[in-house]
């Protein structure tokens, strides 16, 4: 079984990664962070409360025994090592400040230490920034990580499959994430398919 990394860090767009979170469950064990100022934002964006016993509050809305959260602070997880083995980690939404930190080797808190950790190990690492428009200093923290083969996924929707709705567009979104690490699935239609 394939085992991940997923953080979901203070940017709007929550959605995404708990979307992503849910169709990495079907198939993968999951090792998840929630940066602190992440909780109001998802309360508000999906109406999950999550800020209280979070782990007890993520387990109860997936009811997944391969679902594992850290605090952002728990520096001492078994993710801020390179001996524990991921086939990647994933960070959807990432803000700009977990962008420039992991773009500059800051590695302040667990989500910044996992990126870390991914990059040193040779992991594959998808950043998914979102952020509009993009200044200078954003686009040259992404050139950085891009030029040492993180991929870069801002979450971009397109309309060739017809969304009919906000869902529609999320799971394009999250399924061109899973796309990007050979993940399959069957969130959209794919261009020149019928389905």
């Amino acid at each position: 079984m394939k085992r991940y990394v997923l953080a979901i860090t203070g940017a709007s767009g929550s959605i995404l990664g708990i979307r992503l979170l849910e169709e990495l469950l079907k198939t993968a064990e999951v090792h998840l962070i929630i940066s602190p100022n992440t909780f109001p934002i998802i309360l508000d964006e999906t109406g999950l409360d999550w800020a209280k016993e979070t782990e007890k509050a993520v387990r109860n809305q997936f009811a997944a025994d391969r679902l594992f959260f850290y605090r952002d602070g728990q520096m001492d997880a078994p993710v801020a090592s390179g001996s524990f083995k991921t086939d990647g980690m994933f960070i959807v939404p990432c803000s700009m400040k977990s962008l420039a930190g992991i773009a500059n080797g800051y590695a302040n808190n667990l989500i910044e230490r996992s990126a870390d950790v991914a990059m040193k190990e040779g992991r594959p690492l998808l950043l998914s920034p979102r952020e509009m428009p993009f200044n200078a200093i954003h686009l040259e923290n992404m050139l950085k990580l891009a030029r040492i083969g993180v991929r870069i996924a801002p979450p971009v929707p397109a309309f060739y499959h017809g969304p009919a709705d906000i869902a529609d567009l999320v799971d394009f979104m999250v399924g061109k994430i899973l796309d990007s690490f050979g993940i399959e699935h069957k969130l959209f239609r794919r261009w020149g398919s019928q389905r």
